[in-house]
């Protein structure tokens, strides 16, 4: 899992015309001169067609604190939950237990 932000290697892939394979988005981020945990990033995705930025930042796998935002347990319910093929763990839905649900209302009943 790479380092990095979906932010950091979209960015990267400024100049990439779409639709691009996985070789061409490695070549971009080499021209870009894009960190090493980008490249990384990259070469963890699956080796198919993307047809925009969108395919791409559903497909990197980053860094879990990132900015997603979700708890402990959310986390734990994607490790739990299958996903499509080539999606990120950390981008699969992820209700909020119950628990935090409530917390977040003020205990209201």
């Amino acid at each position: 899992m790479a380092h990095t932000t979906v932010e950091e290697v979209l960015a990267a892939l400024k100049d990439v015309d779409f639709p691009a394979g996985k070789d061409e988005l490695l070549q971009a981020a080499e021209e870009s001169s894009a960190p090493a945990e980008v490249h990384v990033a990259l070469r963890g995705i699956p080796p198919e067609q993307y047809a925009n930025r969108a395919e791409v930042a559903r497909s990197v796998q980053v860094d879990p604190d990132s900015d997603l935002g979700h708890s402990r347990a959310q986390h734990a319910e994607q490790a739990r939950q299958g996903g499509k093929p080539g999606q990120s763990q950390y981008l699969r839905e992820a209700p909020k237990p119950p628990v935090e649900d409530e917390l977040d209302r003020g205990g209201e009943r």
